[in-house]
């Protein structure tokens, strides 16, 4: 994993923050430079705001952080569960290395129990749920 990777919490309030001022600017798309950065942001933003990291907010981050702290996880692999929120062990193994060796069943489902308690959940998927409920 790169050494500045990123939370996607952080990159889509970054980028949220950049497209406010820039609405509250008034500036027009000039270049072709501003219009690829225009359309890197939209595809960026897009893409992010169907993640749970757009409902996510700090203080959900510090909370799951203090958690991680009494598992020997390395930043990279926090990051990784952050980012992608794993709910499976099968997925929990493509995100910690050597997981098999470093945590038994019992510390993989109490993390992904973890995740699941701390972290806002997928909202195309949480939409479904509440769609299906409705129509039952």
């Amino acid at each position: 994993m790169h050494k500045n990777a990123c939370q996607h919490g952080s990159v889509f309030q970054l980028l949220t923050d950049l497209k406010e001022q820039k609405k509250d600017s008034g500036k027009s798309k000039h270049s072709a430079g501003q219009q690829n950065l225009n359309t890197v942001m939209y595809e960026t933003l897009k893409y992010l705001s169907k993640t749970p990291c757009s409902r996510q907010r700090p203080e959900m981050v510090q909370a799951f952080l203090s958690t991680m702290m009494r598992h020997k996880l390395t930043k990279a692999e926090k990051l990784q569960l952050l980012n992608h929120r794993p709910q499976t062990a099968v997925e929990m193994q493509l995100m910690v290395e050597e997981s098999e060796e470093r945590l038994s069943e019992e510390q993989i489902e109490e993390l992904i129990q973890t995740i699941s308690e701390i972290l806002p959940g997928d909202p195309e998927q949480e939409d479904a749920a509440i769609t299906d409920q409705g129509a039952a």
